[in-house]
């Protein structure tokens, strides 16, 4: 996955609390296991009129243009804002899949259902928790202020305004910290030891030849 270090980026205000991940990606979406083109239905069931199913052309599909992420002044945004308890409901790792693949990096709430915070990781997004106070101030600031950004700074986990008349510090594990930071997900962390890995493949085979035939 990609390193998260320092981003900047436009933020989208999505204003309620409690959404679930049926919400984020519905249930009919959940029949691939690819990791991949969920962005194009992420929020489906709010972005657009009609009812959505996999392997849909969205392109011919009529938008709900009162869905925030319809509307022209948040597009290319890439900080998602939004309420306590995001991500609650069933425990699909489509969801965090669906938020990454529409091109968001991290997300800001203050607080997030506990499974879909840890799929965050291992996703390559960053869920940043802030006081419910922190939230509505830059809810209040995107609504007055069309185009505002944020400088999401992991290394010194903070987030930020470039001007410097906003910073909120946020709190990290270390380890998670790291693995963002030098962008590995399971997968490469595992792969870290490949060759440690692949020394005691053999060590165990030459001790144990009568394995080879049983693989």
């Amino acid at each position: 996955m990609d390193k998260f270090t320092v981003h900047d980026g436009l933020v989208v205000p999505l204003d309620r609390a409690n959404v679930d991940t049926d919400a984020i990606i519905p249930k009919q979406f959940l029949k691939s296991i690819l990791r991949t083109g969920f962005g194009p239905n992420l929020f489906d069931e709010w972005r657009y009129l009609d009812h959505g199913e996999p392997g849909g052309d969205n392109s011919k599909r009529p938008l709900n243009r009162d869905f925030i992420l319809n509307q022209a002044r948040y597009q290319g945004a890439s900080l998602l804002l939004t309420r306590k308890n995001f991500g609650c409901g069933s425990s699909r790792e489509h969801a965090p899949w669906a938020l990454a693949q529409y091109g968001f990096r991290a997300i800001i709430a203050p607080s997030f259902a506990d499974i879909f915070f840890n799929n965050c990781y291992k996703t390559g997004l960053l869920p940043i928790v802030l006081t419910e106070a922190q939230v509505a101030h830059l809810i209040d600031e995107v609504n007055a202020f069309p185009g505002f950004r944020l400088i999401v700074d992991l290394e010194n986990q903070v987030v930020k305004t470039s001007n410097g008349t906003l910073a909120y510090p946020f709190e990290i594990d270390a380890f998670r910290k790291y693995c963002l930071l030098n962008g590995l997900d399971d997968i490469a962390l595992t792969l870290r030891h490949k060759d440690k890995i692949g020394a005691f493949e053999e060590r165990h085979l030459a001790a144990q030849p009568w394995l080879a035939n049983t693989i």
